[in-house]
């Protein structure tokens, strides 16, 4: 019995690491986008059998990471285009502006605190060298969910977290992205969060939803792709 237990462990434990080294190879593009996954290349790679490899593939899915065609295997998604990304921050900026204001209303359930050291822990991470990419999207996803966490509405939330939008944008960043507009603009949330100030909170998140759209849209325009017709930042009131 005990050995069966030991197991079940090991092949949980292998699945696990399988998944997060595959992740980081799509968000990456070590795999490429829209790429066929070859399951006993990786198994021979990560010196495990196909099993933990079909598992982690298969919790790839539920990130819209990866796609099981029948018949023909898996493959990794295609990167966002310019129409998925325009209609991804068309229902951010429905949704996450008014999470703002809601969570930055009642002072009980405020999460600023949380939000703040939620930042201090990236800022620290960073500059102790760490990947300053992976400790990003860490950050940014655990940060947007919090508000959206916070808005107390369940809805909302699990409708959100159903883009996987993080996972997706993580892949249009470059490899030397740094972040620091992102963090700036974080912060300027926060401040307005913790103040209980639900116009200041509303506004900033709008602002930062529209910065970095134009910051993601900027490397379609080069491609010759349409945008968002949203005004760049300067323009807006």
């Amino acid at each position: 019995m005990s050995s069966l237990v030991g197991d079940v462990e090991v092949r949980s434990r292998s699945t696990h690491d399988v998944y997060g080294a595959l992740r980081a190879k799509i968000l990456d593009l070590q795999l490429p986008p829209d790429g066929k996954v070859n399951i006993d290349a990786l198994a021979r790679e990560f010196g495990v059998s196909q099993t933990p490899v079909r598992e982690a593939l298969s919790q790839l899915e539920g990130d819209n990471l990866i796609v099981k065609t029948p018949g023909k295997g898996y493959r990794t998604t295609p990167l966002l285009g310019t129409t998925e990304l325009r209609e991804l921050f068309e229902f951010r900026l429905l949704v996450e502006p008014w999470a703002a204001r809601a969570s930055a209303v009642n002072r009980l359930s405020n999460p600023g605190h949380a939000l703040q050291s939620s930042l201090k822990e990236f800022e620290d991470s960073s500059a102790s060298g760490g990947s300053v990419r992976h400790l990003l999207v860490a950050h940014d996803t655990q940060f947007h969910d919090r508000i959206l966490s916070a808005s107390s509405n369940e809805f909302a939330l699990h409708a959100y977290r159903a883009t996987h939008c993080h996972l997706h944008l993580f892949r249009l960043h470059p490899a030397d992205y740094r972040g620091s507009q992102t963090v700036d603009e974080h912060r300027g949330i926060v401040e307005a969060i913790r103040a209980c100030d639900p116009d200041a909170a509303e506004a900033a998140m709008h602002q930062h939803l529209i910065g970095a759209y134009h910051r993601f849209n900027e490397a379609f325009a080069q491609d010759g792709g349409t945008g968002l017709r949203i005004p760049p930042p300067a323009q807006l009131c």
